[in-house]
């Protein structure tokens, strides 16, 4: 006897069956009409080859007239059984295009889509040789000119670069860099990663000393090999640099150390890009078809031109030279910033008994670590409840950020409301206090742009107990020898300062590696044009050039956090090997360049 089909799977089912059959007959207006006014389809390259959200009814007709001759979706197949939540009926699914397999998930509101996601997941015929598809390792019949696994290794990093061009290279080796081209040695795609420090690693390994993830360990996976279940919740940059370093050789990856790049230039005609890397002294051109910056979410750093301080006889530096406060003991030191660096730079020089001032110039949002987490889908609970990450990285995008800053406002009003007392206590002591422009919290002021708040480690109490000492709404006017004059006209001692002012946009590595023209031919790097500080409009509503097409051909920035490192390396990947592969690609979506920089 058959087991009955539940009412939530037979509806979303049923929603699957119709808008499958309306995209065969090619009745867009139709299949537009199961969605609801208010409605999102978010696309990760399936259909558009690009990571695009259309947004209402009219956006994803435009998206399906464009889109479907091309995609030949097909197979639109429930997976596992539909949930109702409220007034939500949601499910996964499974479906297919003429080029690739994907998967999705689906809410329904009143019988009506109200998001969609479609994601690709492996493109035909280029599947990863995982699982029964391994590759054997040996041929187990007698050969005299047999070569052993150590040796093809080495004749193909002695090859690749010189005898061979790599068709994808990529510039920093951070963990976006090394997890892209983790992908990419499971897809056959020859690749370079070329980064300028002795040692994969050494990005976290020359940070300051005190410096701990503020992401917990559950997050923050590299694709294929998850952490030992015993590491740290909040994994030290030593430990994490040692752990990229191992990963680069068990994933066998061609990672040039002590590399740098000195200049990319394109050719049109050829498609192919000229790279240009000092290795260890001598000069190697590279000639890739794909380019990949993989410099971190965010570009050069932002140094204040404050006058006087070519006379200044002490150390003034940008947060990312600083390493250690040992050698500042009973030193006066003044932080300019009070983001996350320059939090923790002030809690190192309170720990090595430096007398030290933050310079608060505009208000920060904080959350203390412990509410911040608290609900995480990334977490043991999760674990136990038999969710790999890879699940809770697509359950985490199946809403769109047009709609995340709703949840996200309940989640700081929340965290608000838990943590009154300990806010109250760290706006007496004068700190300048936001969770947002629309109050909506940390993350949405992550993704929007990059900058503006502090998960708080201990910093916060050394501000509400006066032991970092603090002055808001003031900056630095002028330098002198052995000070600095704020623009209040008090004036501080010191004989270190720290500008913990932040860093440029993404394509600032495009205009100092490549060229200016196509840094503003690009475009803007990272926010989603909310409207909001720093985050211009207009809406996009996906991150801006990241991990997707460029106005440049062959051109690709891949950055953010582990989490995002780890999801988004997927999609780039399969870009680039169907590239590879002489796949048809066409681009729906591209934006137009708004915001130069």
């Amino acid at each position: 006897m058959s087991k009955p089909i539940n009412k939530p799977t037979q509806q979303i089912t049923d929603w699957l069956t119709l808008f499958g059959s309306t995209l065969e007959q090619g009745d867009f207006t139709a299949a537009v009409g199961l969605f609801s006014s208010e409605s999102y389809w978010r696309d990760l390259i399936a259909f558009t080859w690009n990571i695009k959200t259309a947004e209402g009814q009219a956006d994803i007709e435009a998206m399906l007239t464009t889109t479907v001759a091309h995609a030949e979706p097909s197979g639109w197949r429930i997976e596992g059984e539909a949930k109702s939540n409220g007034d939500l009926t949601e499910a996964w699914f499974t479906f297919e295009t003429v080029a690739a397999r994907g998967q999705g998930h689906i809410r329904l509101k009143a019988g009506l889509c109200q998001t969609l996601l479609t994601a690709m997941q492996e493109l035909k015929g280029f599947e990863e040789k995982k699982g029964r598809k391994r590759v054997l390792g040996i041929q187990h019949v007698a050969s005299k000119n047999r070569k052993n696994w150590l040796t093809l290794r080495q004749q193909e990093e002695s090859e690749l670069g010189y005898n061979q061009q790599p068709y994808c290279v990529i510039i920093g080796g951070g963990q976006g860099g090394i997890a892209l081209a983790a992908r990419l040695r499971r897809l056959a795609v020859p690749t370079i990663i070329v980064e300028k420090n002795e040692r994969a690693g050494d990005s976290w390994r020359n940070r300051y000393d005190s410096l701990c993830l503020h992401d917990q360990v559950w997050q923050n996976d590299l694709p294929y090999l998850p952490y030992p279940d015993d590491w740290p919740v909040f994994i030290p940059k030593d430990k994490m640099g040692d752990w990229l370093e191992v990963y680069t050789k068990i994933m066998e990856l061609n990672f040039w150390s002590s590399t740098e790049c000195k200049g990319a230039s394109y050719n049109g005609e050829t498609g192919t890009w000229q790279v240009t890397v000092q290795r260890k002294g001598e000069i190697v051109v590279l000639q890739p078809k794909q380019l990949v910056l993989a410099t971190g979410m965010s570009g050069m750093p932002k140094m204040p031109d404050i006058p006087g301080a070519d006379t200044f006889k002490g150390t003034l530096i940008h947060s990312s030279r600083y390493t250690t406060g040992r050698e500042f003991k009973r030193k006066q030191c003044v932080v300019l910033g009070s983001n996350n660096s320059a939090h923790d730079i002030c809690a190192d020089l309170w720990e090595n008994d430096a007398d030290v001032t933050m310079l608060q110039r505009s208000s920060t949002l904080v959350a203390r670590s412990e509410t911040l987490f608290l609900g995480s889908s990334y977490s043991e609970d999760s674990l136990e409840a038999g969710l790999s990450m890879e699940q809770v990285d697509m359950i985490a995008a199946t809403t769109p950020y047009g709609l995340m800053h709703i949840s996200e406002q309940q989640s700081s009003q929340s965290m608000q409301k838990q943590d009154a007392d300990f806010y109250r206590r760290l706006t007496e002591a004068g700190f300048l206090l936001d969770f947002g422009d629309d109050a909506s919290g940390l993350y949405m002021k992550y993704v929007r742009r990059g900058s503006g708040y502090y998960i708080d480690v201990g910093a916060s109490d050394l501000i509400i107990q006066g032991e970092i000492k603090l002055r808001s709404r003031v900056s630095v006017a002028r330098i002198t020898a052995d000070s600095v004059i704020l623009t209040d006209g008090s004036e501080l001692p010191a004989d270190l300062i720290v500008c913990a002012t932040g860093y440029g946009s993404m394509n600032g590595w495009a205009g100092r590696l490549i060229s200016q023209d196509v840094a503003d031919k690009v475009g803007q790097c990272w926010g989603l044009g909310s409207k909001t500080k720093y985050d211009p409009g207009p809406w996009e509503g996906e991150l801006r050039n990241m991990w997707k097409p460029t106005q440049q051909p062959g051109l690709w920035f891949h950055g953010g956090n582990l989490q995002q490192s780890r999801f988004y390396s997927q999609h780039l990947s399969l870009q680039i090997k169907a590239r590879m592969a002489g796949i048809s690609t066409p681009v729906y979506g591209m934006e137009k360049v708004h915001h130069l920089g």
